[in-house]
């Protein structure tokens, strides 16, 4: 029986030549594995894609600034004016007296000590006896009829000064007087808005008569007392 084998077509003469490609090929594979490089992917491309969420709020920042203090103005020289002293001096004459054995010693009982009474000033809410107002003598509660009398003098004698009507000017002013030990009116001291609300409150009170004068452990003493007037725009 004749072989089917064309010996034309003998594959073992080029087994080296394939052996040889082969190799190449495993050695270019092995090279190109052992240099290849990888990298991370970005994930900017991700977030690009993604809706921005609209309830996010962000809260400016707050900063703090120091504001420098004002200069100080400059202190300019103090003028020293010269003045021709053109005036008398009036000298005065100093008599040493010299003590010697001779000079008489004076009793100091026969010096007569005058005491002077330290004045007293008491407040409203701490006298005993307080002043009695005018028409208030047969009434029980001197206190409340004293407040009445006031609020009652105010009212007849107030007047809306023009000026601070056309300033529109109101407010309260804040007053308080001093009742002497004779029961007149003394020093009145104020404090409001403006100065002609003050002239004015001043004013008021200084039409108040004269009082029986407050008592403090049966001797008539100074008492203060305190009252607002109230100045309103209709």
């Amino acid at each position: 029986m004749k072989p089917k084998k064309n010996p034309q077509q003998d594959l073992n003469k080029k087994s080296a030549t394939y052996f040889v490609f082969g190799l190449l090929m495993v050695l270019a594979m092995t090279y190109v594995a052992l240099e290849w490089k990888t990298f991370d992917r970005s994930h900017y491309d991700s977030i690009s894609m993604h809706k921005p969420d609209l309830d996010i709020t962000e809260e400016p920042p707050i900063f703090q600034l120091e504001v420098p203090p004002p200069p100080k103005p400059p202190v300019l020289p103090v003028e020293i004016e010269i003045v021709d002293d053109t005036d008398p001096v009036e000298e005065t004459d100093v008599i040493a007296i010299e003590v010697n054995t001779e000079t008489e010693v004076v009793d100091v009982s026969e010096f007569e000590v005058i005491e002077e009474e330290e004045e007293v000033k008491v407040i409203w809410k701490t006298i005993e006896e307080v002043p009695v107002f005018p028409g208030c003598e047969n009434d029980k509660d001197k206190r409340a009829c004293f407040n009445k009398m006031m609020q009652k003098h105010i009212k007849k004698n107030f007047r809306y000064p023009e000026l601070a009507q056309e300033l529109n000017q109101q407010g309260r002013v804040s007053t308080q007087f001093m009742i002497n030990r004779d029961g007149s009116i003394g020093a009145i001291q104020k404090r409001g808005p403006h100065e002609i609300l003050e002239k004015e409150a001043v004013r008021i009170l200084s039409k108040l008569p004269k009082m029986s004068p407050g008592k403090q452990r049966g001797k008539a003493v100074p008492v203060s007392f305190s009252i607002p007037i109230t100045f309103k725009l209709q």
